[in-house]
């Protein structure tokens, strides 16, 4: 599949795993690959993260990832589920925090490590790759460039796509910002699910 990719996309998963390395974590995630793709000038992905004004609120990103670390990781579904069954998850994150210090539900400060070294992707991490590949094969794409990489960072629920949909950039935002009209070219969204459902 790699050999599919782009200079873009191989330099985008090349900064994901550099994003991994100065955070401290233990694996690169979907976050590090957004962060890493957001660094990435002059291509395609780069100009639709631009006109979705991404680039502009990088610092709104990066709180409400840190606010996502705080309640470990859960997704907005998740929060409202536990909400709906009477979990008050802000309330359970305060007295976890009150009683071993802020950030303690934060999943990446478990085994991190400050050596270099081999760092593998989270299983949510290849799924997002691997949805590239659908996403790319469903628009009768030949390569998988970082558009393809925005795109299934989108489509695979979870903390990053409710980041992005909260800063505008769903699936079909992103799209139109690549292409224009998402009635051009293939649909991809269909493909990049399916990748989920069999991937996860």
């Amino acid at each position: 599949m790699f050999e599919r990719f782009t200079r873009g996309a191989r330099a985008t998963v090349k900064g994901a795993v550099a994003q991994a390395e100065r955070a401290g974590a233990s694996s690169v995630t979907e976050e590090h690959l957004l962060l890493a793709l957001l660094e990435q000038e002059g291509g395609r992905a780069a100009f639709a993260a631009t006109a979705l004004g991404l680039h502009d609120r990088r610092a709104s990103l990066d709180a409400a990832f840190a606010e996502a670390r705080r309640r470990g990781g859960l997704t907005k579904a998740d929060t409202d589920a536990l909400a709906g069954i009477g979990i008050d998850l802000g309330a359970i994150v305060s007295r976890v925090e009150g009683a071993h210090g802020e950030g303690a539900l934060d999943a990446g400060r478990r085994g991190r490590r400050w050596w270099s070294g081999h760092r593998p992707f989270t299983p949510g991490a290849k799924t997002v790759l691997e949805n590239a590949l659908r996403v790319a094969l469903g628009r009768g794409d030949r390569f998988i460039g970082e558009e393809h990489l925005l795109l299934a960072l989108t489509a695979k629920p979870g903390v990053v796509a409710d980041v992005l949909a909260d800063h505008g950039a769903t699936y079909t935002a992103v799209q139109r910002a690549l292409y224009g009209s998402v009635a051009d070219g293939g649909d991809g969204e269909g493909d990049a699910g399916q990748g989920h459902a069999q991937a996860g």
